[in-house]
């Protein structure tokens, strides 16, 4: 099967701004994008002309999208599609058929004013079985519509005592398309034994011992993946923080921030751990979600 990018509309700014960054993302990689838009259920007896006029309408939605993005990325390749019923459950089928990614806004045309991320955005990233970007609103833009120059930084959440081999491969192949740094960012704490209440005094030289280990360690798991990607500048930062914190504040400014969510066998939804949830709702540049075994 061919690779794609396929981007989830309604006709939001959310979802435009979305699909946009798909765009660009289809273009660096050379491979199609296709543009989905879901009709909604209708509630009650609703005649079959009003029914038709909706999804005439989500047609003609979607394929003006697919006019004006051809128009700004030359040589697009993009193709539109519709579906019916609950717009999470048809991206996460359609995913099905997509070896690429899976591109959707942090929110749609539904929820409230405050609301961060909206239910359809945070289902497809627990359930969809290849990676899922989250793009948030607001991204920077040009004046007619699309995405600015990048700031050649990919993030990398990574942990040397449990790698998730498919989100540094995701990682690299990013900054690697993208010519771009990539940062991996590990956080840490002190042994347990050191903050236990038996413990007086944790001195600089034991923490610079503890670190040195951490840092010794991130460096012989990252190996593997820089040596296939020679070309890819990397730099490692281990952080005194939690892990959410750590790589929030790490991601200010970045063009993309990468993280691991473990597949559960016995769960349709997937799972979002702690780490993954916290960072969707609160980072300011796309998120990348990489399903992973565990």
């Amino acid at each position: 099967m061919r690779p794609s990018v396929l981007a989830g509309i309604d006709g939001s700014e959310y979802a435009a701004t979305a699909a946009d960054w798909a765009a660009r993302e289809a273009t660096l990689r050379g491979i199609p994008l296709r543009l989905l838009h879901v009709s909604p259920r209708l509630r009650g007896d609703v005649p079959g002309p009003a029914r038709d006029r909706l999804r005439q309408l989500g047609a003609q939605l979607v394929q003006r999208t697919v006019d004006d993005l051809v128009g700004r990325y030359p040589g697009l390749e993009s193709t539109a599609e519709q579906a019916d019923g609950a717009p999470a459950d048809a991206l996460v089928r359609s995913a099905a058929h997509c070896t690429g990614l899976v591109v959707v806004g942090t929110r749609g045309a539904g929820g409230f004013k405050d609301l961060l991320v909206g239910s359809v955005a945070l289902r497809t990233a627990a359930a969809a079985g290849c990676p899922v970007v989250l793009v948030p609103p607001r991204i920077g833009t040009f004046a007619n519509g699309s995405a600015t120059r990048g700031t050649g930084l990919v993030v990398l959440g990574f942990d040397a005592h449990r790698p998730v081999g498919e989100a540094a491969d995701f990682a690299f192949s990013a900054a690697a398309t993208r010519g771009a740094r990539l940062r991996v960012v590990q956080a840490w704490n002190l042994p347990a034994e050191s903050v236990s209440p038996r413990t007086l005094v944790v001195t600089e030289e034991d923490r610079a011992t503890w670190e040195d280990q951490e840092d010794l360690e991130l460096s012989d798991a990252l190996r593997p993946w820089q040596e296939k990607h020679p070309r890819v500048p990397v730099t490692t930062d281990l952080m005194l923080l939690h892990p959410a914190e750590a790589l929030l504040n790490a991601s200010h400014g970045a063009d993309l921030l990468v993280v691991g969510r473990r597949s559960d066998p016995d769960s349709a939804e997937g799972r979002l751990g702690p780490v993954t949830h916290a960072v969707l709702h609160h980072a300011r540049c796309p998120v990348a979600v990489i399903p992973h075994d565990g």
